[in-house]
């Protein structure tokens, strides 16, 4: 299974360990599914979760983020972006997500605004998921 995942599941699985989101980044990291993810993509994980409120908000601090961060790079399968399919969505910070899935020919796009992903990833018959779908869809 090929998964592109949205920069608020790499929140929320740092966030909680108990959540499905932590669940399905240690299934990722393990490689039981291949992770997707762009430069552009790659390079928001690192903003997000380089802001000085979200290290105060969860206690990490920057040397371990950039090992998690070094772990995640060195897991992904990179996608090049040879086409920009925008407008797709009402947000536009959210486009690079969806381009990162189409691109990446993946098979589910993870993210926990999955209704605003939802019509628009059918359209490249890409399944938006929860984290909790995506892991019961890697269920063997």
């Amino acid at each position: 299974m090929r998964l592109v995942v949205d920069t608020n599941v790499v929140v929320a699985a740092l966030r909680s360990r108990r959540g499905a989101s932590n669940a399905l980044l240690i299934e990722l990291l393990t490689g039981r599914a291949v992770w997707l993810c762009s430069v552009p993509l790659f390079l928001e994980y690192e903003a997000v979760l380089m802001r000085p409120q979200f290290r105060l908000d969860t206690g990490y601090a920057g040397p371990a983020l950039t090992k998690f961060l070094t772990g995640v790079a060195s897991v992904i399968e990179p996608v090049e972006l040879h086409f920009l399919w925008r407008p797709q969505l009402a947000d536009p910070s959210d486009e690079m997500v969806l381009e990162a899935a189409v691109n990446g020919r993946a098979d589910m796009l993870v993210t926990h605004n999955f209704r605003d992903f939802r019509e628009a990833a059918a359209q490249f018959h890409i399944h938006a998921a929860t984290p909790r779908e995506a892991l019961e869809g890697m269920v063997p």
